[in-house]
């Protein structure tokens, strides 16, 4: 075991490092770009970085690492950096497609309980049904009170106004020397009287 400890460190140490670039996109569109993403170097015992606001990462790797990026909302990626590179810089684009959760229902209950709950059960009032909502409607308290405060609609204000005027002319006593009509009968009887003397003579 000490021999196979030994030979993988030497491995690693072998395995030249690496300056890892790069920029983390939504995977349904490239111009969105994904903030402050996990980047746990799985080879390096788990060293973690995390890429800035704009997506942007920049870290040393050595060759042939497994790097893995993990962000809330949005599936892993794996990536290994390859061996043999011509330079000393590596840079990808990484695409990390988005993942909807299903989380499972949760009720939140206000009695902290089962004793509170039983407390309030007991003394609640319970709501009125539709058939106790309209005898309480239709009963007459409450047909008085809606008379006191509801103003009258345009029937219900010309029939007043029709029944006080009856009642005004009922009681009142109509002057003939006020009346026109009154007026041309007396005009006609003079008339008629004039013209009966006239033929008498």
């Amino acid at each position: 075991m000490l021999f196979i400890s030994v030979a993988a460190f030497a491995q690693k140490q072998d395995n030249p490092l690496i300056q890892f670039t790069g920029i983390i996109h939504n995977s349904d569109s490239v111009r969105v770009v994904i903030p402050y993403v996990n980047i746990t170097n799985l080879t390096s015992h788990d060293k973690v970085n995390v890429s800035n606001y704009q997506g942007y990462f920049s870290f040393v790797v050595h060759e042939r690492d497994s790097i893995k990026f993990t962000c809330v909302g949005y599936a892993s990626v794996t990536v290994a950096i390859p061996a043999n590179l011509g330079n000393k810089s590596y840079t990808m684009q990484v695409l990390m497609k988005p993942r909807i959760i299903n989380l499972p229902v949760f009720r939140v209950f206000p009695w902290a309980t089962t004793d509170e709950f039983t407390q309030d059960f007991l003394t609640m009032k319970l709501a009125d049904d539709a058939l106790e909502i309209a005898r309480k409607n239709l009963s007459l308290t409450s047909i008085q009170r809606l008379e006191r405060t509801l103003p009258l609609d345009g029937s219900e204000e010309f029939n007043a106004q029709d029944m006080h005027n009856s009642i005004m002319n009922s009681h009142s006593i109509t002057n003939p020397l006020l009346n026109p009509f009154a007026w041309g009968a007396l005009i006609k009887e003079i008339s008629d009287g004039d013209k009966s003397r006239s033929n008498g003579n």
